[in-house]
């Protein structure tokens, strides 16, 4: 897949990121042939233009979490007050307006059934400007989470990808859900905020000395109950449209559209869902005409594809983390 904003080392830096997160610059630079100084001013470029940040990111389905997808029907005006809202939740993540600016659409990890109850029996239902609420329970995802977007973009060679997992503790590929310890929930928490904390920030964070530190984060890597994860705008790379597509497959045809639609350059995350449709996908395109192609010839040629919803977004509110805008 090429690109067509920013350039080729801006490209490379994040997926050299997105591979590694944790990586030193002094590592990227040697695997991408720059200089330390060189990284160093691209990351901090990137953080200020292009909104990059580096964070850690709780697997719900390693943690057999429940996670969904909201679809909010809004009165005109009240709509980016609720996206802001449920944007400053540290449950919700992907949050955009869509349908004209009256549809939120959102994604939620409750930590707890309670946390899930009093977001949609208790909050939610009773905001007034709220007209509709579609809850989507996401049963199994295709892709996304710890699986990139960015490597089907395909700049790093195998070689330059194994020595940015050097370090990496590997996924012990253990069957059944995982738990993140009480006593890890700070180290957790200050790695939400910062994906390349320091081991001596992470120490000070924490209270704990600098060797345990490191010893429960490869285990935390290690057993998928955390990833490391980037965001960006995904305008750096001459796609700036996204967009939620409804689909409903047949049963028997479930698998094999999700397997199939994880290939695809232009999907950024699939997951089988509870509700109408019994699919959902985020697509990235560069424009609505790359958006109708894929349509018409990457979802249109699927065996087993009987309805596609499209819900474009106008805005995005929220990815990983959220700042308002001044």
């Amino acid at each position: 897949m090429e690109s067509h904003a920013g350039d080729e080392l801006d490209l490379r830096l994040l997926a050299a990121l997105e591979v590694n997160g944790r990586a030193p610059f002094s590592r990227i630079a040697e695997v991408l042939g720059v200089s330390d100084q060189t990284v160093a001013r691209r990351y901090r470029r990137l953080c200020a233009e292009g909104g990059l940040r580096v964070v850690a990111v709780r697997d719900a389905q390693r943690l057999g979490q429940d996670h969904w997808m909201l679809r909010l029907r809004c009165a005109p005006d009240s709509a980016h007050a609720i996206a802001d809202a449920l944007a400053k939740r540290p449950d919700t993540a992907w949050i955009g307006l869509a349908s004209g600016g009256t549809e939120v659409v959102c994604m939620t990890r409750p930590r707890s059934p309670g946390d899930h109850d009093d977001l949609l029996l208790g909050k939610l239902p009773r905001t007034p400007s709220i007209m509709e609420i579609r809850a989507h329970q996401l049963l199994h995802r295709f892709f996304g989470g710890p699986s990139g977007w960015l490597g089907k973009f395909a700049v790093l060679t195998d070689d330059q990808i194994a020595a940015l997992r050097r370090d990496v503790p590997e996924a012990d590929g253990t069957a059944g859900t995982v738990v993140i310890d009480p006593e890890d929930e700070p180290l957790v928490a200050a790695l939400e905020q910062d994906g390349r904390a320091t081991y001596p920030e992470l120490q000070r964070a924490t209270g704990r000395s600098e060797s345990a530190v490191k010893r429960r984060l490869a285990g935390l890597l290690a057993s998928g109950a955390v990833y490391i994860d980037i965001e960006y705008h995904s305008e750096l790379l001459g796609h700036p449209l996204a967009a939620c597509l409804w689909i409903t497959a047949a049963p028997a045809a479930l698998q094999s559209v999700g397997e199939a639609l994880a290939t695809h350059d232009e999907v950024a995350f699939a997951s089988a869902t509870a509700g109408p449709s019994n699919i959902v996908v985020t697509a990235v395109t560069r424009d609505t005409a790359g958006l109708y192609g894929y349509l018409s010839e990457g979802i249109g040629r699927l065996e087993g594809v009987q309805y596609v919803e499209t819900t474009p977004f106008l805005r995005r509110v929220k990815q990983l983390t959220y700042a308002k805008a001044p």
